[in-house]
């Protein structure tokens, strides 16, 4: 299937699943957090999927659009860092935590596969 819109991308698609499970997750953190830890892995999260979609806009230029990757997989370890805060502060469950970490590395390693292929 030819790939002719970023939503084509099975990247973009599973970085968008992974922003809204943690979009999900976190409605339950404590409200002291809305300000903090909850809108920092939102935003973080969600960077992942923006940045893959306004790469593939600019991906006439080979180079725009691996920086957009580059840029994707560092929201992503961003947030793998605020998930960790979540599990380590007890807002999400050691269950939660493993899963989303194995979702993570599984948009990582695509976003690499995809920097890496794409000429």
């Amino acid at each position: 299937m030819p790939i002719k819109t970023f939503t084509d991308l099975e990247v973009y698609n599973l970085s968008y699943e992974l922003a809204m499970e943690i979009f999900h997750v976190t409605k339950y953190f404590p409200a002291e957090e809305k300000y903090s830890l909850t809108d920092q892995i939102r935003r973080s999260s969600r960077s992942v999927a923006v940045n893959i979609a306004e790469g593939w806009g600019k991906r006439r230029y080979v180079a725009n659009f691996k920086r957009h990757l580059v840029d994707s997989n560092g929201s992503l370890e961003e947030t793998k860092s605020w998930l960790q805060f979540s599990k380590d502060c007890n807002y999400v469950t050691i269950e939660q935590y493993q899963l989303l970490l194995t979702k993570t590395e599984a948009v990582g390693s695509r976003i690499w596969k995809l920097h890496d292929n794409w000429t």
